[in-house]
């Protein structure tokens, strides 16, 4: 079995080297503009020179016989490539977002269908053995029927500064809103537990905290001439050194050296100032949610929080569920009779697969080799069931910019013309 990885960057290498190192798959062919990733991925793939490509229109004229392709790129790649690689006859792994254009998702569901090809979108979420736990207890009926659910993201403010003030998310004018490119994930897996499409939604949020004006007096552009950097929490040196070798200093330079490093914390993106970047997303927005059977959801993204973790409460009629993925705790409660509180109450503890996000990255690669292999037809997220949450986090963004309600369907009626 072959695969194409178009996009060598740190997502598109984990998918690939899961496929490559756990399930046998020849990784044939990587395309990517950087010369620099497309060496590295020659290494570790194996790569001769004449299946490297530094351009998607290259390697589609090689016309190569390959089982699917793994698209990893910047959000707004992503539909050239997809529609080219879908009427070149390939399946695909597509991380998400499938597109910063809700026209351009919907395009990409059409031309899926018409050239009878399959997209998994990379909804790594529903693969972890946390949701999975969940999700079941609901589908089991123990609780009765889900009423409504609060959903936190937080996203963690070391992780906000890396990816969405400095990094390659910072501006969705060049890549998407935070709710898409972050949270599609949320929306997918408040899609899934409900079993339900959305309704309605609103949404209000802002950048409040990335901005100059907060900026500690006396600071500079970059963080390595600061004269205040001593006191400052962001300083990059304190957020990538610590880290490096490992996520998300890996991301700055192959070089993963403390010389190595701090000499291109000089000049990257990633060693500027927090608060005197382009960035434009929000660091914190609030979104709620009528589902079509009456469930209703809360979800709260924030980028202001120490760590990375998401916290769920789903009320059903007879109980509720309790979790956290960062402590791989569930809390099943069933509702007590009086104050004393001597309902029932078990603790499950989550074991999750191997690798990020809870094992899902693995469980999604399994997941994709299995049907390209003919092993299934239908996958746990195929763009089917995926474009669904972009059409959530597209309404959600068009209701934090110009307030009010959106109804549901006539905003995706309107895309559709």
């Amino acid at each position: 079995m072959r695969v194409a990885l178009i996009g060598a960057g740190q997502r598109g290498n984990i998918y690939a080297g899961y496929m490559k190192d756990k399930m046998g798959v020849e990784i044939g062919a990587v395309v990517d503009i950087s010369g620099e990733k497309l060496s590295i991925a020659a290494d570790r793939y194996g790569l001769d020179d004449k299946f490297l490509f530094d351009d998607i229109d290259k390697f589609l004229n090689a016309h190569m016989e390959l089982d699917g392709v793994i698209i990893s790129t910047m959000d707004r790649d992503h539909y050239k490539e997809t529609i080219s690689c879908l009427k070149a006859g390939y399946d695909i792994l597509l991380e998400k977002p499938i597109s910063p254009d809700p026209a351009e998702c919907l395009d990409i569901l059409r031309t899926a269908r018409k050239t009878c090809r399959r997209i998994m979108v990379c909804h790594v979420l529903r693969y972890t053995n946390f949701f999975a736990t969940i999700k079941s207890i609901i589908d089991s009926g123990e609780l009765g029927r889900i009423v409504t659910i609060e959903h936190t993201e937080n996203i963690g403010n070391f992780h906000m500064a890396h990816s969405f003030v400095r990094g390659n998310w910072r501006n969705s004018n060049e890549s998407s809103p935070i709710i898409l490119q972050k949270s599609c994930h949320d929306m997918d897996i408040l899609l899934w537990l409900t079993g339900s499409r959305a309704s309605k939604i609103s949404s209000f949020g802002d950048l409040t905290y990335f901005r100059k004006k907060n900026a500690p007096e006396g600071s500079t552009e970059r963080c390595c001439d600061c004269p205040v950097s001593d006191n400052c929490r962001f300083d990059a040196v304190k957020a990538y050194l610590p880290v490096r070798g490992g996520w998300p200093s890996e991301v700055i330079c192959h070089d993963q050296s403390e010389e190595g490093l701090k000499e291109a914390l000089k000049t990257s993106p990633y060693g500027r100032c927090v608060y005197r970047c382009d960035n434009n997303v929000c660091d914190h927005q609030v979104t709620n949610i009528l589902f079509e059977n009456g469930v209703t959801a809360s979800f709260h993204l924030t980028g202001l929080t120490d760590k990375m973790h998401r916290v769920i409460r789903v009320m059903c009629e007879d109980g509720e569920i309790y979790g956290d993925d960062l402590t791989e705790e569930i809390i099943v409660t069933h509702y007590s009779s009086n104050a004393l509180y001597t309902g029932q109450s078990r603790m499950i503890n989550v074991v999750s697969e191997e690798g990020f996000h809870g094992g899902g990255d693995y469980g999604l690669t399994r997941d994709f080799v299995s049907m390209i292999s003919g092993g299934k037809t239908k996958a746990l997220s195929g763009i089917e069931e995926s474009i669904d949450s972009h059409l959530m986090a597209f309404a959600a963004e068009e209701s934090r910019r110009g307030g009010g309600v959106v109804e549901m369907g006539s905003f995706t009626a309107g895309l559709q013309g």
